[in-house]
């Protein structure tokens, strides 16, 4: 006798068969293999929305009253996130979560977020509109152009679009910048001078800052929050 198989069917639904069923017509097989693939991305899509819905509830009760239900915060001093990448926000989350990024004010929040949704609310933030802001000082706003995209080679400072790409949109290896409050891009920046962010993943950036002096730093900001 031969042994069965379990296998779900065209509509998705588990059955046995036998292993005979490989002498089946090559559309047969292809109508059940295609109704067990729709039935996994079904699943999928379910487990996704159900994601976004479980991200959103949080935006709302905990990360909307500073960064806003958009991610685009209206205060210069909280971050705007909308638009960032979701593997950034999400490694952020966990670096707060694990105390490497010292604040006063997210590690406490963060600590009533269960890490499993630090994906979804990367991902959730990622998929917002990012805004802008208008540029105060367009002298700065010029040097800091020239900064970002030039560097300072007399003082070993590397473009930063090298990184952060030519419209500060942000890459893999560097979050968006681009529209981001001038006031918290200075203090970032001074945190990296200061070591306040001193965990691995900011050790590019601690060097990067170091070298840096104010007017430079207060242009960058200035250029970067227009964009």
């Amino acid at each position: 006798m031969e042994e069965q198989l379990n296998i779900c069917d065209n509509n998705g639904n588990g059955q046995k068969i036998s292993p005979g069923w490989w002498r089946t017509t090559g559309r047969q097989r292809a109508a059940i293999l295609l109704g067990c693939a729709g039935w996994a991305m079904s699943g999928l899509v379910v487990a996704q929305s159900d994601d976004a819905d479980k991200a959103k509830t949080i935006v709302a009760t905990v990360c909307s009253a500073c960064h806003g239900m958009d991610g685009n915060s209206t205060v210069a001093t909280f971050p705007k996130l909308a638009g960032r990448q979701p593997e950034y926000v999400a490694r952020e989350l966990r670096e707060f979560s694990s105390g490497k990024r010292k604040s006063d004010i997210m590690a406490p929040i963060v600590a009533t977020i269960d890490p499993d949704d630090f994906k979804a609310l990367g991902q959730y933030f990622s998929a917002q509109k990012p805004t802008s802001e208008p540029v105060l000082d367009q002298k700065a706003a010029d040097a800091g152009k020239k900064q970002f995209l030039e560097g300072d080679e007399a003082h070993g400072v590397p473009s930063c679009d090298a990184c952060h790409n030519t419209d500060a949109s942000g890459s893999k290896r560097a979050p968006r910048l681009a529209g981001q409050h001038r006031q918290y891009l200075i203090d970032q920046l001074h945190n990296f001078q200061n070591d306040v962010r001193n965990y691995e993943s900011a050790r590019v950036m601690r060097e990067v800052a170091k070298r840096l002096n104010d007017d430079q730093i207060k242009a960058l900001a200035e250029y970067i929050t227009g964009l």
